[in-house]
């Protein structure tokens, strides 16, 4: 293996020279620069509105510590974005450990500074990694700060992380407190997209009804406000109800179960406190929107596992204290399918799951929750004992229908065995023939949601699988049996793999890989199409397989919508509008974020989408399995040639196999 990594990669076969001088040291804020996806995700129109979400953070912070009682958020032209609070002003005096600078512009252009480590500034607060504020410095073009303190007016300007002003005392000011900050994103950096008035206004509003006691003033300039847009140019947003008013507006218009809402909010063990809110709808798909310190966690966490449990064992305990037995086969899913929710928890020094927090990891969290809110959701249960029986009965009657598809799944396939057992994932289609049915991989529980809105109920089936799948190719027998997302696929399809395989068996027509138009979508696939070629060789040959071809952008002008499949199909897609029209460009994260409509049209539907077949020539099946070992299997060094030998035209094109 040193004879690998020592030969080669120098023209003519001479030595590379690998030196101290090769070892770059990337100081200051020059990391994010370099990376932005490290710290805010990417450098899409996403990630562009999270540089406003984390500097509206930290005003929410000063606002839940019960320093500050309102905010502003502006937008103006050329998105300058300014965020504004009547809190205790950041620090101005020179730092400790840097006495030549003060504390303003140490956590400017310092990453993992602040005032949030030790707890004693911040009892709870939405950032923990001392990283937001200089991130956001790190990316904006410019950055302008005002803080006034102590009677005193200090501004400050910074550019691409660094400062191009010193510390200035602008003199006494003598109504007026709190922190300014007024930016613009780097535009070398987020080349396409722009801050959407619509979108800064929602963020706004849900900070506003997560945290009752603060007033957020919102401003836009109105030329910025598209003809459609009902976003208001000016308005004042203060909830006093709290999460019961966010609830309230999200189920407005939609018939409910439960008409007296389940809510509250109390204190939790370990400091901090938890607010709730929740409803169940008669029908339609429900919702679980839950937040962290007023962060939203679209991926959920312990928190939301901690509320989840509380309702579901309540639930549970009241069935048995009436004396109906069958309240014990109800699921969480079963309770949950139906409902409309909103969880809040405030909690001291939280962990998330990366930069961007969009889950919770704390591990105590999930027990906090469930003690602070079980006991009250007895007493809710016990306190209207007609609202607790339909509710019983509501959940009783999704376990039913749950039991019921998975015996129908089990029995009613034409083509499958009569003891065949389905994956809990799946959700089937009705189709009982094979022939024209469909089966669409996806990976990830929000992906595998969207797809389940946007299929064809009749002849569509979706399995979701949980991140990157075992590389058969290089694992253990051991390993692939005892794999669970394998097990579950393999379940699914009903054919069986090895000596137990039968293509009679195949409960599908079409197998069809579905994964984001992204890097790690592609090495997603890759494992699959190598399970495929290793464990069911046989539906490769069979023309069995497909992949599916989700767009990566979506370009909108003039009413008109285009897709561009990926980066080089972007500059055409841009040329079927006429010229001069203004173009907005999304890119989609991954599935789980494209509308299901969108999914449907574009990569679904069978009138508008393209399928790619898995397959290979009958006379390129050894080539093809040379390939596959040598680029998924355990052998590196086949890798490491492969790509020497391949390297200068798969610049060009794609390898042919």
């Amino acid at each position: 293996m040193n004879d690998l990594f020592s030969r080669g990669g120098a023209k003519g076969g001479a030595e590379a020279a690998y030196t101290a001088k090769d070892i770059e040291v990337l100081e200051g804020l020059e990391p994010v620069r370099r990376r932005p996806g490290m710290y805010i995700g990417g450098t899409d129109e996403g990630a562009l509105h999270h540089l406003v979400a984390e500097i509206l953070d930290n005003a929410m912070d000063e606002a839940v510590g019960g320093h500050a009682t309102f905010i502003e958020l502006s937008l103006g032209k050329d998105d300058w974005v300014t965020v504004r609070d009547n809190g205790r002003g950041i620090p101005v005096d020179p730092h400790p450990k840097f006495k030549d600078k003060s504390a303003l512009e140490v956590i400017l252009t310092t990453l993992h500074s602040g005032g949030k480590f030790g707890g004693k500034a911040y009892a709870t607060s939405g950032g923990l990694h001392g990283v937001g504020a200089s991130v956001v410095n790190a990316l904006a073009e410019t950055m302008e700060i005002e803080v006034a303190r102590d009677r005193t007016l200090y501004t400050m300007g910074f550019s691409k992380g660094k400062p191009t002003t010193k510390l200035v005392n602008k003199g006494a000011v003598n109504n007026r407190r709190g922190t300014e900050v007024r930016f613009r994103p780097d535009r070398t950096i987020f080349k396409d997209g722009h801050f959407r008035p619509a979108r800064l206004f929602r963020m706004a509003r849900s900070k506003a009804y997560l945290f009752r006691g603060v007033e957020i003033r919102w401003r836009c300039n109105p030329s910025l406000i598209g003809k459609d847009d009902t976003t208001p140019a000016e308005a004042v947003l203060h909830f006093p109800g709290g999460l019961a008013d966010f609830l309230g507006a999200a189920t407005e218009g939609r018939e409910q179960l439960t008409p007296r809402h389940f809510e509250g909010e109390t204190a939790m063990e370990g400091g901090g406190k938890v607010e709730w809110a929740v409803t169940w709808l008669i029908s339609g798909e429900g919702f679980l929107n839950a937040y962290c310190n007023t962060v939203p966690t679209p991926l959920g966490g312990t928190h939301e596992q901690g509320f989840r449990a509380a309702l579901l064992k309540g639930l549970r305990a009241y069935g048995e204290m009436v004396g109906n037995r069958r309240a014990a086969q109800v699921t969480g899913e079963d309770l949950m399918g139906g409902a409309a929710a909103m969880l809040s928890a405030f909690i001291r020094e939280p962990q998330f799951q990366g930069q961007t927090k969009d889950k919770l990891t704390t591990p105590e969290a999930a027990r906090w929750v469930e003690n602070a809110i079980r006991d009250r959701f007895d007493h809710w249960l016990t306190g209207d004992p007609e609202t607790a029986a339909n509710l019983l009965a509501f959940a009783i009657s999704r376990a039913d229908e749950r039991l019921a598809r998975r015996e129908q799944a089990t029995t009613a396939r034409k083509t499958a065995t009569r003891k065949l057992r389905l994956p809990g994932k799946l959700a089937d289609c009705s189709r009982e023939e094979r022939d024209g049915s469909e089966l669409f991989i996806v990976e990830g529980d929000s992906a595998g949601g969207s797809a389940k809105q946007a299929r064809s109920r009749e002849n569509q089936a979706v399995l979701p699988l949980r991140g990157k799948i075992l590389n058969v190719a290089s694992a253990s027998a051991d390993k692939l049996k005892a794999n669970q997302e394998l097990k579950d696929l393999i379940e699914a399809l009903g054919c069986g793999t090895g000596s137990q395989f039968s293509l009679e068996r195949l409960r599908y027509g079409r197998i069809i890989i579905m994964t984001d138009a992204d890097v790690d979508g592609a090495h997603i696939a890759a494992l699959l199409m190598t399970f495929f070629w290793r464990e069911l060789p046989e539906l490769v040959r069979r023309g069995h397989v497909f992949l599916a071809r989700p767009p990566l952008y979506r370009l909108s002008g003039a009413g008109r919508t285009v897709y561009a499949q990926d980066d080089a199909a972007l500059e055409p897609a841009r040329k079927q509008f006429k010229a001069g029209t203004k173009i907005e460009v999304s890119r989609f994260k991954g599935l789980g974020e494209m509308p299901p409509a969108t999914l449907r049209e574009t990569t679904m539907d069978p009138k508008r989408r393209t399928l790619l077949r898995v397959t290979t020539p009958p006379e390129q099946f050894a080539r093809t399995q040379d390939i596959v070992e040598a680029l998924m299997g355990r052998k590196p060094e086949l890798r490491f040639a492969f790509i020497q030998e391949n390297a200068a035209r798969m610049d060009a094109e794609a390898v042919d196999v």
